[in-house]
């Protein structure tokens, strides 16, 4: 017997028919319950583990540490005297997770796939992390009681620019009173 000859006898049977059909919609609920509730046991990809202290805290400390090393460094160009610098952060620290990926090629398609590496066994497994990076920089405030000769000036700009990685756009540089 062949596939539409076994699809024509189920038809006449109605009974049949409604038993598979509630079968097939149970399934599909479950399917889609199953993506809304919580993963028990190793069922899922956890997040790593995030640092104890919140972000703005730790890019409050990166911040603070930064801006005494650039005005203790600023405080040494000749003519620049007492130096105060305050910077501004666009983000927190990010993290990059390690991925390892896949590409395929054939024909006119292209297929890549990437996942996260993950590390540890059980309930302990944790996606790797590649790199943590520093918060970013996105403008700086020096005020220096030199900044009365413009070469001091020019000189705190540049060296702000270079040390921080910005442009020069996004550097105010004032008189300390």
């Amino acid at each position: 017997m062949e596939i539409p000859e076994k699809l024509k006898n189920m038809k006449k049977d109605k009974k049949r028919l409604t038993v598979i059909t509630a079968l097939g919609i149970c399934g599909m609920l479950l399917i889609m319950l199953s993506s809304v509730l919580p993963s028990g046991k190793g069922g899922g990809i956890e997040k790593a583990e995030t640092p104890a202290a919140p972000l703005s805290d730790e890019a409050d400390i990166y911040c603070r540490r930064t801006e005494e090393k650039l005005a203790d460094f600023l405080s040494s160009i000749d003519g620049a005297g007492e130096v105060r610098v305050y910077l501004t952060v666009g983000s927190g620290e990010r993290y990059v997770y390690a991925e390892e990926g896949r590409s395929s090629k054939s024909g006119d398609k292209a297929e890549e796939e990437s996942k996260y590496v993950m590390i540890g066994g059980g309930d302990g497994r944790s996606a790797l992390v590649e790199t943590v990076r520093c918060p970013e920089i996105t403008g700086a405030v020096v005020a220096c009681s030199g900044c009365d000769s413009p070469v001091v000036c020019e000189k705190i700009y540049k060296a702000v620019s270079a040390a921080l990685g910005i442009p020069t756009g996004k550097i105010y540089v004032t008189k300390l009173e």
